[in-house]
């Protein structure tokens, strides 16, 4: 391949990791569907090619719905063992962010909910919201009709509104919330905690990859005494990690978070979805294989003070 064509390609890469991400819910299943857009890239008769951000975007999108159709994906996200894998801010592959719509189409709560989407719904939804792609131009991309691409629309629209809990927040005030939220929970206040809970408060773990489904909390009561087991430091905790940790704020996927990091590593992450000045849901990440990403991501930027030094 001539040194033209893997720059052309080149300059796609990050539209074309973001779309996937939008897609897949997964930065390592992203990634490899970019590459394997790239051999197809060095394989195709390029000279045939029209407009190659076109060809691109079809070929990766469609990589990406045969991934969610495989059997395997099926599973993996049937038995209720599936989180989207988080994304610390900064991270190219969450894309475009101009708009609230490209904001939110990478945030974990629509991330989660797409998955009540077909793959078709799931790739008109990210095409037109995230990227701005008419109807006639979706139709093309996915092999259907543009009467067929705008109902897809319609309905994804319909469901993904269920995500939304007024529009999004001061980071400023969401930041003095989750900060609370730490401080109450890390000295033990369960009553304070409940209070900082909406009262339709959940909280959902990938409990450190250990289990074979996620660990779902979902009272105000019984969010708060897990928060508290979990943020509470004991000397025990502190010989499991290694050490003692630093808590940091952060933006994962847009929303305020608390990352748990030991040197130079991400262990742990917990973002929070705020409404009304109140947690609503606390989304937690320990499994490695989650955070890797997210870690290397931490490790190009220098990070603000830590909230909480040694945890």
């Amino acid at each position: 391949m001539d040194s033209t064509a893997i720059e052309r390609f080149e300059a796609s890469r990050d539209r074309l990791a973001s779309l996937a991400y939008r897609l897949l819910g997964s930065a390592a299943d992203a990634e490899d569907a970019v590459q394997d857009a790239f051999l197809r890239w060095q394989a195709a008769d390029r000279e045939l090619v029209e407009v190659p951000e076109a060809w691109l975007t079809k070929i990766v999108t469609n990589l990406c719905l045969d991934r969610l159709r495989s059997a395997q994906a099926r599973r993996e996200r049937a038995v209720g063992a599936w989180l989207p894998e988080p994304l610390l801010e900064g991270d190219p592959m969450l894309g475009p962010a101009d708009t609230f719509e490209q904001r939110e189409s990478v945030s974990l709560a629509v991330l989660t909910l797409m998955e009540r989407l077909s793959p078709v719904e799931r790739a008109v939804y990210v095409l037109r919201e995230a990227f701005s792609y008419g109807h006639a131009e979706i139709a093309g991309i996915l092999d259907i009709t543009e009467s067929s691409s705008q109902q897809h629309a319609h309905r994804a629209r319909r469901r993904v509104a269920g995500a939304r809990r007024g529009g999004e927040v001061d980071l400023a005030s969401a930041r003095e919330v989750v900060e609370e939220f730490l401080a109450a929970a890390s000295s033990g206040r369960t009553e304070r905690l409940v209070a900082l809970l909406t009262d339709d408060a959940t909280a959902i773990s990938d409990g450190a990859g250990l289990a074979r489904t996620l660990l779902r909390y979902g009272t105000p009561e019984r969010v708060a005494v897990v928060a508290r087991a979990g943020f509470t430091p004991t000397p025990a905790k502190r010989r499991l990690v290694g050490g003692a940790l630093a808590m940091h704020f952060g933006l994962v996927n847009g929303s305020p978070a608390i990352l748990a990091v030991l040197g130079d590593q991400v262990v742990g992450a917990a973002a929070f979805e705020i409404s009304g000045g109140k947690v609503a849901t606390v989304r937690g990440f320990a499994a490695p294989s989650r955070l890797a990403r997210l870690t290397e991501t931490w490790r190009q930027h220098e990070p603000d003070a830590p909230i909480i030094a040694e945890w």
